[in-house]
């Protein structure tokens, strides 16, 4: 671990030393399976005591948020700092008028489109596409069969590095397709969303739905879901496809039979095994197509 947090750690209250894991293997958290240890890790109560957290942590220590681990590739050298886990914790899912909810960061997106279906809410069948919680789907502004996170916040609530809870609208944001940018060092714990009332909705829409993704998708193997955005009038699992990388193999990692957007880790594959299908597959497309691939995951962390 960095001599620096152990000089910083005394500074925080003892309550928290006592919950704060140390070199924990970001492989247990992520959906790839790959990664190396958090030099800190802590999962908070709610979002009162992520506050307090926040307030004790020193300035100095820098800081990864993570939900279910999806969408991100963590690099075998692993994370220095602290890394937050908010599944589990912040959780709360609540229905606030006849067409707006509350939901906290740490709740399946999953969990949104079921709920919503039964409070006969749509448009939010897609949310059941997104293989993550709301915290990262309103951090990347994450989508699926047609509908994105963004175009349903009025609002959200977020967290400061000191621990201070701010509320902003849209207007705060830069929001794109698959980005979004804001306030430093702020974080998402909770969004207010909006909808329309579906009083006809039920969750067969949700099923067709999911059924028609297993049928295209490698679900149950360990993935991070699309690897690469689309690029404008195209989609990438053509380009990789027609460029003859289904099932190219570095290691243990390899681009999906299935879909040529995922790529699986068959259950030995290091971080930079994975890391290197990515790059090859963006050198190769870029040869053959002249198309920049951007990566949709997020890669972070040291090198082994």
């Amino acid at each position: 671990m960095n001599g620096t947090l152990h000089a910083d750690l005394p500074q925080l209250a003892p309550e928290f030393n006592a919950r704060v894991l140390h070199d924990v293997p970001m492989s247990k958290h992520t959906s790839w399976h790959a990664g190396g240890p958090a030099d800190l890790f802590f999962a908070p109560r709610d979002a009162t005591d992520l506050a307090s957290f926040l307030r004790q942590l020193p300035p100095s220590v820098p800081m990864l948020w993570i939900g279910l681990g999806s969408n991100l590739l963590v690099r075998d050298g692993g994370v220095r700092g602290a890394v937050v886990v908010t599944h589990g914790a912040l959780g709360a899912l609540e229905r606030v008028s006849a067409t707006r909810i509350y939901a906290e960061a740490g709740v399946p997106c999953a969990r949104i489109a079921r709920q919503c279906v039964k409070w006969g809410l749509g448009p939010a069948e897609f949310f059941a596409g997104i293989p993550g919680t709301l915290g990262g789907a309103l951090a990347m502004n994450a989508g699926a069969w047609g509908g994105e996170t963004w175009r349903h916040v009025v609002e959200v609530d977020v967290l400061d590095r000191g621990g201070t809870r701010h509320t902003r609208t849209p207007a705060d944001y830069d929001i794109g397709y698959r980005q979004v940018r804001g306030p430093a060092d702020e974080w998402f714990i909770a969004a207010r969303m909006e909808f329309e009332r579906k009083p006809g909705a039920n969750e067969a829409a949700i099923r067709e739905l999911l059924e028609k993704r297993r049928q295209t998708q490698p679900i149950g193997e360990w993935s991070c879901g699309s690897v690469f955005t689309n690029p404008p009038g195209d989609h990438a699992a053509r380009l990789i496809e027609s460029a003859g990388l289904k099932g190219f193999r570095i290691g243990d990692a390899s681009v999906s039979e299935k879909h040529a957007n995922f790529i699986i880790n068959h259950g030995a594959a290091r971080a930079a095994d994975i890391e290197a299908v990515i790059l090859h597959v963006q050198r190769t497309v870029a040869a053959v197509h002249h198309i920049d691939l951007t990566t949709e995951v997020r890669i972070v962390g040291d090198p082994a």
